[in-house]
């Protein structure tokens, strides 16, 4: 018999306990501080040289870079290698389930990494650390090094529309899983949130991990309110026993 295909839809609540907030919670960044949204919204970001050193200066304040996988980053990891087909559909731009282990293949990154910049005419792409060096040394506004045009890191701004291919790819594994578990997510921003429910459309048993009650609630199997770093993984033992 062959092992059901697992998809996992991480928003920011899983990488809370890495040291990581998120952005929509009581704590969350968009709550403490709205003029922030400013600083990743593409048209404010491209037009105005002070909001894009202010932007600098925050990627060069935020630890989010040495930041390191927690139990439930560890806990997928533990779940694939146990012979479970998984896929993790992301919207961090942490890197941290690849950090964790789990192949780059098997990590869709709905919303990019941060790990990366890349140039906004050019589409030339390098680490997020050679460029916050240069900020370190000095510069506001580090330039693109091949054609002058202005550099972002490489994640999806307000604004900005998804990458249709990940986002195609997420969506075929939606369709195809068998179990789909959203954790750490308000499943508010669309159409990331819409996964849910395409999940259940397709026959998928849906579980949600979350610490507030979200849209697709009432559509779930079963709603997990427990902190994350302990509920995720005994969920996650769990499926891979059943599974083995």
């Amino acid at each position: 018999m062959s092992k059901p295909l697992v998809a996992l839809h991480t928003g920011a609540g899983i990488s809370t306990d890495s040291g990581i907030p998120d952005y929509r919670g009581p704590n969350g960044l968009w709550r403490k501080d709205p003029e922030a949204e400013k600083l990743v919204t593409y048209d404010y970001y491209m037009g105005d040289p002070e909001i894009r050193r202010r932007s600098w200066q925050l990627r060069r304040r935020n630890h989010a870079l040495q930041a390191e996988p927690n139990a439930a980053h560890r806990a997928v990891v533990d779940l694939e290698r146990s012979g479970v087909p998984v896929r993790v559909i992301t919207q961090n731009v942490d890197g941290l389930h690849q950090l964790a282990g789990l192949p780059a293949r098997k990590v869709l990154e709905l919303h990019g990494t941060a790990r990366e910049f890349t140039c906004t005419r050019c589409h030339a792409r390098g680490p997020m650390a050679d460029a916050i060096a240069r900020v370190e040394a000095g510069e506001n506004d580090p330039a693109c090094l091949v054609c002058g045009g202005i550099l972002k890191s490489a994640t999806v701004y307000f604004g900005e529309h998804l990458d249709p291919v990940v986002l195609g790819e997420a969506a075929a594994v939606t369709k195809a899983c068998q179990v789909f578990i959203a954790v750490g997510s308000t499943l508010q921003v669309h159409p990331a949130a819409g996964l849910a429910g395409v999940a259940v459309d397709h026959g998928a048993r849906l579980v949600i991990v979350n610490a507030e009650a979200t849209p697709y609630d009432e559509l779930a199997d079963e709603v997990v309110r427990e902190p994350i770093g302990t509920a995720l993984p005994r969920l996650l033992r769990g499926l891979g026993q059943l599974s083995g």
